[in-house]
């Protein structure tokens, strides 16, 4: 891939990983798993609430820390295009990843909706109205980081051993 693309790209995925930092941070940190349930304390929510903040948890550091990594190389006087291109590989299997498929599966992208108009991300369980949109304004991050980062998700390792690298 050109660098000029590569730098392009660089650029466009910080500024969306920052967006998604901030919508994450301030939700994290007003919401404990004593506020989620409510007044709904079954086993079910408590479980689906706890599953729920550690993965988005694991996605806030997951894009703090790429953002951290975009910006270094972004301020480098020589933008390392190698560098780059395994930073976004990165992104795509830490914080695209992280997010489409949760470690707790509180909620899954289904594909049929995808092309309906609807939300294709269903719950487990149905949460409050902060929780459920949290992850679907996420989603439409994540959806375009995935759409541009798709190479990163096989042709970029398949090029790099090819060419004898790890």
């Amino acid at each position: 891939m050109p660098s000029a693309n590569v730098k392009a790209l660089t650029e466009s995925t910080q500024s969306k990983l920052k967006d998604a930092v901030g919508q994450l941070e301030p939700f994290l940190n007003n919401n404990a798993l004593l506020q989620l349930t409510g007044e709904d304390s079954g086993e079910d929510a408590q479980l689906f609430y706890k599953g729920l903040l550690s993965d988005l948890r694991h996605l806030l550091v997951f894009s703090e820390v790429s953002v951290e990594k975009l910006g270094v190389l972004l301020r480098r006087p020589n933008f390392d295009t190698d560098y780059a291109e395994r930073v976004l590989y990165e992104v795509y299997h830490h914080c695209v990843s992280a997010y489409f498929y949760p470690k707790n599966e509180c909620y899954s992208e289904d594909g049929r909706y995808a092309y309906t108009g609807q939300d294709a991300i269903r719950f487990r369980y149905k949460p409050i109205r902060s929780a459920r949109d949290i992850v679907l304004n996420l989603s439409k991050i994540f959806e375009e980081l995935r759409d541009e980062l798709a190479y990163y998700e096989n042709d970029y390792m398949t090029q790099r051993r090819m060419q004898g690298q790890k």
